[in-house]
């Protein structure tokens, strides 16, 4: 297939220098950088593993740390009864 492509000066360059130290044409270079390319960018690579890493909050016995936005909202709660019911905010 024939095709025009605008290529970079830079990779112009780089495809230049290879094909001369490699003795090919410029078509093989620019081909052979094209499939390289394009093949790393569609090996899937194998997902990493989520990890989580514990560790301690240092909470006392008794306290539930999947409680703790529970109580957050409680506080807010009564702070914000608390500012309604005072005579400065009348």
């Amino acid at each position: 297939m024939r095709t025009t492509v605008t290529i970079e000066p830079d990779v112009a360059r780089m495809l230049d220098d290879y094909a001369r130290r490699t003795r090919k044409s410029f078509k093989e270079t620019l081909n052979d950088a094209v499939r390289m390319g394009l093949g790393r960018a569609y090996e899937p690579s194998a997902p990493k593993d989520f990890v989580i890493e514990a560790r301690p909050m240092g909470l006392r016995a008794g306290i539930d740390g999947g409680k703790l936005n529970t109580l957050l909202d409680d506080l807010e709660a009564e702070a914000f009864l608390s500012k309604q019911s005072s005579p400065a905010s009348q």
